[in-house]
């Protein structure tokens, strides 16, 4: 595989885009090598799926677009970024039991630190800012066959 491979796309701050989002990283992943049936696939999901929530629900309309952008270094970590145009930083609340949001970057966080990645918060030169993680990657061998040949 390649040194560095790199992705992007932008999309409107609709709540469609959710999934939108969520396809692209799944799919740019499998193309990288990633099963989209792996636990690490999984968890990428739900991050994602995440980002993009709180992109499109918490920016209050100053952010039409959101963009995602993913990396993967040398076959050895993976990046991905979500960026939106609002200025204000995700605020850690309280948990409440019967809160029905707010949760969402705990859930990232958490599973984050699963994958044994790291989370980042910092300002873009534009005013917003990106969420983004970094995890180590992890693509699960093929199968060998008795033939000593490994499976497509």
């Amino acid at each position: 595989m390649a040194d560095h491979l790199e992705a992007s796309v932008t999309l409107p701050s609709d709540p469609a885009s959710v999934s939108a989002a969520r396809a692209y990283v799944v799919g740019t992943l499998a193309e990288w090598g990633l099963p989209a049936d792996t636990e690490v696939s999984d968890s990428i999901r739900l991050i994602i799926s995440e980002l993009a929530t709180n992109a499109v629900q918490h920016t209050f309309g100053q952010s039409p677009t959101f963009t995602v952008d993913i990396a993967l270094d040398r076959d050895e970590h993976l990046h991905i970024g979500v960026t939106d145009s609002h200025p204000r930083f995700p605020r850690r609340l309280p948990a409440a039991v019967q809160q029905d949001n707010g949760r969402g970057l705990v859930i990232i966080r958490w599973l984050t630190a699963e994958c044994g990645g790291r989370l980042r918060i910092r300002p873009t030169r534009e005013g917003g800012k990106t969420i983004s993680i970094e995890l180590p990657w992890t693509v699960p061998a093929r199968p060998v066959t008795a033939a000593g040949q490994q499976e497509p």
